[in-house]
C-alpha cells in the first residue's frame, strides 16, 4: 500500500524552524490565549453577549451582523472572529514544534491539546449564546479559556527547556508547597467566576439574564479571603526559597508573582468601592490571567530538565549534531 502523506512532515521535510522561533510562536499562543480572556470579557462588559443572537450563525439568515443590530453585534462577531486567529496562532506552533529537529513530541501533543481546547471552547461559546448568558455556562467558558492558557505556558516553558526526566531544584516539600499555592489560586480564580455570575455585568442589556443566586457581597467576602491565603503562601514560599538558597530565578519568580497579585489585589478593591465600572473589571479579568501565568511560571522554576538541545546541520552526508542551545525566555 502507498504510505499515506502527513501535510505537517511535508512541511518538515522543506522548513526547519529555528528554536527561537518555535519559542516565539508557544509565546504568541500566550499572548492570544490572553487576548481572548480579554476580548471576551469586553462582549460581556459592553452588554453584548448576546450582539449574535443565535450560533453558528449570527442571525438566523445572516452569518455575519446586520445594520441593524448595531455596535453590539459587531463586537460579539468581532469576538467570534477572533477565534480563528487563535487557531491560526496555534496551528503555526503546531507545525514549529512537529517541523523542528529533532523532532519533539511533547511540544507537538501540547499544542494540539489547544487546538482542541479551542474547539470545545468555541462550542461552550455557542452553547453560551444559545442558553440567553446562562451564568453557569458563561463560568465555564471563562474557565475553559484558563485552561487553554494554562497549556500554552506549560508548552512555552517546555519550548525553553530539554527532554531530560524532571529533575525536582528544591526538596520535596518546598514543591508541594507549591502545589498548594497552584491550587489555591485555581480556587480563588474559580470563585471569581462565581463573583462575576453573581454581580451586575449580566452580558446583554435588553434581556432579563438570569444570575447565581447568591450574595454578592458574601461570595466576593470569600474571594477576598482566598486572595489572603494566596499572599500568605507566596510569602511563606519566598522564605522557604531563601532558607534553603533555591535557584535566583525561581526567587525571582516568587516577588514577580507577588507584584502581579498586589496590582490585582488594588484593582479588585478600587473596582468593589466604586461598584465595578466596566474598565476596571476588565482590568481585573487581565490581571487574573497575569496572575496565574506567573503562579504556572513559578511553580515550573522548581524543576529543571536539562539544557534545550539544538540541532546544527552536520556536514555533507553526516548525522545531526546535537549540543546544548541557551534558552534566553527562561
Amino acid at each position: 500500500m502507498p504510505k499515506t502523506l502527513n501535510p505537517l512532515q511535508l512541511v518538515a521535510d522543506r522548513w526547519q524552524p529555528s528554536d527561537r522561533f518555535v519559542r516565539r510562536a508557544a509565546f504568541a499562543c500566550v499572548v492570544m490565549a490572553v487576548i481572548i480572556v480579554v476580548t471576551g470579557g469586553a462582549v460581556r462588559l459592553t452588554q453584548s453577549g448576546l450582539g449574535c443572537p443565535t450560533w453558528p450563525t449570527c442571525t438566523e439568515d445572516s452569518l455575519t451582523p446586520t445594520p441593524e443590530m448595531g455596535i453590539n453585534g459587531v463586537i460579539e462577531f468581532t469576538n467570534r472572529m477572533l477565534t480563528y486567529v487563535l487557531c491560526a496562532v496555534v496551528g503555526l506552533a503546531i507545525t514549529a514544534a512537529r517541523a523542528r529537529a529533532p523532532r519533539r513530541r511533547s511540544l507537538t501533543r501540547l499544542g494540539w491539546a489547544q487546538f482542541w481546547l479551542v474547539a470545545s471552547n468555541g462550542i461552550i461559546g455557542g452553547i453560551t449564546v444559545l442558553t440567553g448568558l446562562n451564568p453557569y455556562i458563561v463560568a465555564s467558558h471563562f474557565l475553559a479559556a484558563t485552561a487553554l492558557l494554562t497549556v500554552a505556558v506549560v508548552m512555552w516553558r517546555r519550548a525553553c527547556e530539554g527532554d531530560e526526566e524532571p529533575r525536582d531544584l528544591v526538596a520535596r516539600p518546598v514543591r508541594q508547597l507549591g502545589w498548594v499555592l497552584v491550587v489555591t489560586t485555581a480556587l480563588l480564580i474559580v470563585v471569581g467566576t462565581v463573583v462575576t455570575g453573581s454581580g451586575k455585568h449580566a452580558g446583554d442589556a435588553k434581556k432579563d439574564v438570569h444570575r447565581i443566586p447568591l450574595d454578592v457581597r458574601e461570595i466576593t467576602q470569600l474571594h477576598v479571603d482566598l486572595v489572603c491565603v494566596v499572599l500568605g503562601l507566596i510569602i511563606a514560599l519566598w522564605f522557604v526559597l531563601r532558607a534553603v538558597q533555591a535557584p535566583a530565578v525561581a526567587r525571582r519568580r516568587v516577588m514577580e508573582l507577588f507584584g502581579v497579585l498586589m496590582i490585582q489585589g488594588a484593582i479588585g478593591f478600587v473596582q468593589y468601592v466604586n461598584d465595578s465600572p466596566e474598565f476596571l473589571v476588565g482590568t481585573h479579568m487581565l490581571g487574573s490571567c497575569l496572575v496565574w501565568i506567573a503562579v504556572l511560571r513559578l511553580f515550573l522554576s522548581l524543576r529543571d530538565r536539562g539544557e534545550l538541545l539544538a540541532s546544527v546541520p552536520a556536514p555533507s552526508g553526516g548525522h545531526e549534531a546535537l549540543q546544548p542551545a541557551a534558552a534566553s525566555s527562561r
